[in-house]
């Protein structure tokens, strides 16, 4: 990579890289990629193929045996050796967001396809000057306080700063809600620097997205514009699915009444956009997207990020697309990390990351040199300035069991007394139960 190397570009290894969105944007950011790691087959024909293309716009014409994308399980050795790119400039990715999400009943660290302990794990050991992971809006929620404190406590044992934040793509132009949960850590020096990009807060409509598409196949113009007018909002969440489910639609019941307010049939993707003859009917409200209508709600919109090429088929399209990170919030986010790595702007004081408090019974179990009662935590919480009622310690307390091995001992007098022990997560152990549930399910992972 010496010619992205003399052009002032910075490397990224790019980890559960799905179809490209974080690829594509990482890339107009001013990243270019050593490595991009992807499980399913079809969406790493994809990214290879448009990675290729992006560095031979940027004048690197890679021989193609040049492994530029590794298929299979990322956290196999047979798949890469994360050695060999050790202090790459940015380790980023969006690894599986089902163990967090509510669709995907919230497992945690006890679904086979959570792998953010892991990826935690494997920036300790990678060095990266900095890390970037995003997944669902789940993963903020106070069911995964704990794990939360876990990424950051270890995180700070590894020397970044690390910060969490919820953004919505709608901020960053893109036509759909879409939040995402986004981890950010850097190493001290860079993290000086690094500030959360804020976005313009607009985003265009549905209607003025794909005016040009749905009169590209002979759907009149009166129409086209009819339907513009009433797509005048942006779009619900594009939900890609899984494996697990069917062929392709736009989402649950929920989602399909806000598709069908804006003039949309969110029952299945079309193959070709409305002609001359289509006619809304009673019980459907309009056209159905076609999958490059779909990829433009999804962010692949706009002279930078529109030239993509999906390969495969109808579904397996849909899916890639509806599975991805919007283009434009990982450019956003690659442009913040890549002036925070070259030091741009004065340096801004640095807070602790490990002040910060997500779950604090998770941190006073974890440094309790004892047993603890129901009772003491309140007490001890109390003494730092936390007030908490029995029942939300029970609760946090519950959430805790579901994550991390937590000993509850009932004493002589009849009292319960807690003690917090080890992170069930997949962090790579030998033995972990993730082994056998992937090699199981695999074939419906996505």
């Amino acid at each position: 990579m010496s010619a992205s190397r003399s052009e002032g570009r910075l490397e990224v290894v790019e980890i559960c890289a799905g179809a490209g969105g974080q690829s594509l944007g990482l890339h107009r950011a001013g990243f270019t990629h050593r490595l991009a790691v992807e499980l399913d087959h079809q969406a790493a024909q994809t990214l290879d193929h448009n990675l290729r293309k992006l560095l031979k716009e940027d004048g690197v014409d890679l021989p193609d045996d040049h492994k530029l994308v590794a298929i299979g399980d990322v956290a196999s050795p047979d798949t890469w050796n994360p050695d060999e790119y050790r202090n790459v400039e940015l380790l980023a990715g969006g690894v599986p967001c089902p163990p967090f999400s509510i669709a995907g009943k919230q497992l945690g660290s006890s679904d086979e396809r959570d792998l953010f302990a892991w990826a935690i794990e494997l920036c300790g050991r990678m060095r990266p000057k900095a890390l970037l992971l995003e997944n669902v809006r789940g993963l903020s929620a106070k069911r995964f306080s704990g794990y939360r404190q876990a990424v950051l406590d270890k995180l700070h044992d590894y020397g970044y700063i690390a910060t969490w934040k919820l953004l919505n793509a709608s901020d960053f132009g893109v036509p759909q809600l879409r939040p995402r949960f986004v981890l950010v850590a850097l190493l001290p020096e860079y993290a000086k620097h690094f500030d959360w990009p804020k976005g313009s807060g607009e985003a265009p409509t549905v209607g003025e997205v794909l005016r040009d598409l749905m009169s590209s196949n002979g759907w009149g113009d009166k129409e086209v514009e009819e339907w513009s007018a009433k797509a005048n909002s942006i779009a619900p969440t594009i939900v890609g699915g899984s494996k697990k489910h069917g062929g392709a639609d736009l989402g649950p019941t929920r989602a399909k009444k806000a598709w069908a307010a804006l003039g949309v049939d969110a029952m299945g993707i079309a193959n070709d956009a409305p002609d001359a003859g289509f006619a809304p009917t009673e019980g459907v409200p309009g056209p159905k997207l076609t999958t490059e209508m779909v990829a433009r709600i999804q962010g692949w919109y706009g002279e930078e990020f529109e030239d993509w090429e999906f390969t495969g088929r109808k579904t397996s399209k849909y899916r890639q697309i509806g599975n991805a990170f919007p283009p434009p919030v990982a450019k956003a986010l690659g442009e913040a990390i890549r002036d925070a790595l070259l030091q741009k702007g004065d340096p801004k004081p640095l807070i602790e990351n490990s002040s910060t408090v997500h779950d604090p019974v998770y941190s006073l179990l974890r440094l309790a040199n004892r047993p603890l009662t129901v009772e003491q935590i309140i007490m001890k919480l109390a003494k730092s300035g936390v007030s908490m009622e029995q029942s939300e310690v029970e609760r946090h307390l519950n959430h805790l069991g579901h994550d991390f091995e937590l000993s509850k001992t009932e004493r002589a007098s009849g009292e319960l007394v807690y003690s917090l022990g080890e992170f069930k997560a997949f962090v790579g152990q030998d033995d972990h139960q993730r082994h056998a549930l992937f090699t199981q399910h695999q074939a419906r992972i996505s």
